[in-house]
């Protein structure tokens, strides 16, 4: 393709997605110049939506590989204790790119797991071994983020069902290219967002369904939680991948934790989808001063202090996702949603419920008040698991015993995963999208539709199943 029709492409993507040719000949994550990104941008592979509500056959114990044996790995694996108990799951292999790291997880795995696991380690492409067994079903992956979208095609390719920390792709292409390859061999491919499965969300959701809340119009949610010292620690993050993407963009690098709760109160793929966005990030000053307090190799970073995107849906409803792990904050989520009768705030919890008739005044819910709607629109998983739950504290207050129960039950029984490929997608691209968006003075930016149109199809979120 000549340069002509290359920028003839690029400004047809640029009316797509809102942005200027300046934007789209710059050099960011995506990569523009390179024409198959350009497409991606476009939209031209399209989803054909045979994802939504597939269920593959039911397996009585699932065998699962898991890839990345550090901090997520080894909180993960500790999640799985009741499931290989009660012969719901187990681990037959565990990847890794150090021997260390796989031994001291298998040493844990044995006392749950008297057999323990097969090892793969010290090669890059020890996992690829891994990956091609015939003998396991889901692969888990908890690697850095730049391996995520290779290992997910990967392992969907190689007949497995893959399940992956966030975010599951850095660029629109690779999201195109889960939808791509997910669709194609039916294979199960999640976002293992944890805090979908938190008992405060839950709660909020079960009372969105039970009409507490009326009819939502706005949420806010965040990822704010200081990292400085972890980023900058030699050794708490492998080679110190993490802060190496804070040297190079900007925008929104941690999207889940604060959309896909927020997203399942908005039935964002049940009946509403994201629109358009814009983002903007503050100046960059408190990782710089950190870098240089901790004598850091790196003293200038490109992502500002704080991220914040606001983001349309289709039915006229705003969400605002905010990015902050620079500045000394106590962490929050956020956790708001408002609606026409109640509304939420997190960090901390608190309750407003309204009345039929105008007040002068309002304020929240009592302590007393506010515990009676926590017991009484108590999620039902977590009154059933309680036990299980408080037995596995150690996995963010429980919520990742939940997530991965949920994932291991669903596939015992043969019913649609709780979170998606088309959650997963969408949540994934937020990051590409907002730096967008940044880099073109917080341009309004369209959002793919990555559902192929399935989203106009209203239908309950899949977590309020009953299902054990």
């Amino acid at each position: 393709m000549n340069r002509k029709s290359f920028l003839n492409l690029s400004a047809r993507a640029g009316l797509f997605l809102g942005l200027t040719p300046t934007l789209l000949a710059g050099n960011n994550r995506e990569n523009l110049q390179e024409v198959d990104a350009v497409n991606a941008l476009l939209g031209s592979n399209k989803a054909q939506g045979n994802m939504v509500n597939f269920a593959d056959k039911p397996i009585d114990k699932v065998r699962v590989g898991m890839i990345g044996m550090g901090n997520r790995g080894s909180v993960l694996i500790q999640m799985f204790e009741y499931l290989i108990k009660h012969n719901h799951a187990e681990i037959v292999a565990l990847s890794d790119l150090k021997e260390d790291k796989v031994t001291k997880n298998n040493d844990y795995l044995k006392t749950i797991q008297p057999e323990g696991a097969d090892l793969y380690f010290g090669d890059e492409k020890a996992w690829k071994k891994m990956a091609k067994r015939d003998d396991i079903d889901i692969l888990i992956i908890a690697t850095p983020w730049n391996f995520h979208t290779e290992m997910c095609v990967y392992g969907m390719e190689n007949n497995k069902h893959v399940a992956c920390e966030q975010p599951l792709a850095l660029t629109l292409d690779d999201c195109w290219k889960l939808i791509e390859v997910a669709e194609r061999t039916k294979k199960h491919c999640m976002y293992m967002e944890n805090c979908c499965f938190n008992g405060e969300e839950l709660w909020i959701l079960n009372m969105i369904n039970e009409g507490v809340f009326g009819d939502i119009n706005h949420a806010e949610g965040a990822y704010i939680h200081d990292l400085r010292k972890h980023m900058l620690d030699a050794n708490y993050y492998e080679n110190q991948w993490r802060i190496k993407h804070h040297e190079t963009n900007n925008g929104n690098f941690y999207t889940g934790h604060g959309l896909g709760p927020v997203s399942a109160y908005m039935d964002i793929g049940r009946g509403d989808n994201y629109d358009h966005l814009v983002s903007m990030s503050s100046r960059e000053q408190s990782l710089s001063e950190a870098a240089k307090t901790e004598n850091y190799k790196t003293q200038k970073f490109a992502c500002g202090d704080m991220n914040t995107s606001l983001i349309k849906t289709k039915k006229g409803k705003t969400i605002m996702l905010q990015f902050d792990t620079h500045t000394g904050r106590p962490y929050s989520r956020l956790n708001t949603v408002t609606g026409t009768k109640a509304v939420h705030e997190g960090y901390p919890s608190r309750l407003y419920v309204g009345h039929e008739e105008l007040q002068w005044g309002h304020s929240w819910l009592k302590d007393e008040e506010y515990k009676d709607y926590r017991e009484r629109y108590d999620h039902p998983l977590w009154k059933k698991l309680r036990t299980q739950i408080d037995a596995n504290a150690v996995g963010h207050g429980g919520m990742d015993f939940v997530m991965i129960y949920r994932m291991m039950r669903c596939l015992n029984q043969g019913l649609p995963l709780d979170i998606n490929l088309y959650d997963s997608v969408m949540w994934s691209a937020i990051t590409p999208l907002s730096e967008m968006s940044v880099a073109n003075n917080s341009a309004s930016t369209k959002i793919p539709d990555f559902t192929g149109g399935t989203w106009e199809t209203p239908r309950k979120n899949e977590i309020l199943r009953d299902i054990m």
